[in-house]
């Protein structure tokens, strides 16, 4: 049966007027009817395909993935294979080990041997006027009383405590400090009594090395750098037994030099508390300066 067109149905728009139409009546440019259904009218034309919308770090077909977006927070930098892992002690460290080694050579050695070492490294009134910088440095090598003494746990206690708050160039001054100028408040005056005659010659050949003034000196400075509480309590308690030993009277010279080296230890508190001048400091000061 033969398709015709209803009475109702709208009249056929004009060739001409078609849009892309040429002009001439005889010949109309219809649009493109690719991919439509023949016989259904009303069909919209196909929406185009959209491209893919590519996404940060996930690659497309077209190309290579973009990178990814930054962050606020930096990625962390892989370790390199030489990295070396940093001591926070370094001072207190090597001066441990040292100590170690001459302790475990006095145990191990020749008793007249370690006893001569002893005696040459002696910071008495003879080896102080001979050689005094050699035996100030050699008299700090030794622990007096092995491990088993007190001063060799607090070695390792308190100049730990005292370099991670002040750095072990100014740890190393603390000891020193007490460790120097302890001996010479004992030794002089001993030097003295020899000389007007109220002590006997042999005095000028006592027996004295070991690490205990140094100590001595680094517990007072510690105590500067803590709150007043743990202050009073370290000062209370290792002054209490320093007194304790003085009243035995056993080596009254030693007992009086280790009150010194406290003493020491305490007149270095404004400097121990001050802060070193970093590298960014000195500059600050330079550019306010010149400004």
């Amino acid at each position: 049966m033969e398709r015709t067109t209803s009475p109702a149905s709208p009249p056929l728009p004009d060739a001409a007027r078609l849009p892309g139409s040429t002009g001439d009546p005889g010949v109309a440019e219809l649009p493109d009817a690719a991919g439509l259904l023949d016989g259904i009218p009303g069909q919209r034309a196909a929406r185009p395909t959209a491209p893919p919308v590519e996404r940060p770090g996930e690659r497309c077909a077209e190309g290579p993935a973009e990178p990814l977006a930054r962050t606020g927070r930096a990625p962390r930098p892989r370790r390199p294979a030489g990295f070396r892992v940093r001591v926070p002690v370094p001072f207190t460290l090597a001066y441990a080990a040292v100590l170690a080694g001459t302790a475990y050579f006095a145990e191990h050695a020749d008793p007249a041997l370690v006893h001569a070492l002893h005696q040459g490294s002696s910071t008495d009134v003879a080896h102080l006027l001979q050689t005094p910088a050699l035996v100030m440095v050699a008299s700090a090598l030794w622990l007096a009383g092995g491990f088993a003494s007190p001063f060799t746990l607090g070695f390792v206690v308190v100049l730990t405590a005292l370099e991670r708050r002040i750095g072990g160039a100014r740890t190393a001054v603390v000891f020193l400090a007490g460790h120097v100028l302890a001996t010479l408040a004992t030794e002089v005056p001993v030097g003295l009594g020899v000389l007007v005659g109220w002590l006997p010659d042999s005095s000028l050949h006592r027996l004295d090395y070991g690490i205990s003034f140094g100590v001595a000196a680094s517990v007072g400075a510690l105590a500067g750098l803590l709150g007043p509480w743990p202050r009073g309590l370290l000062l209370v308690a290792f002054g209490g037994m320093l007194l304790q030993d003085l009243i035995a009277y056993t080596d009254p010279l030693t007992n009086w030099g280790h009150l010194i080296a406290l003493a020491i230890g305490v007149a270095l508190w404004p400097w121990a508390r001050r802060r070193p001048l970093t590298a960014r400091h000195l500059t600050g000061r330079h550019m306010a300066a010149g400004a």
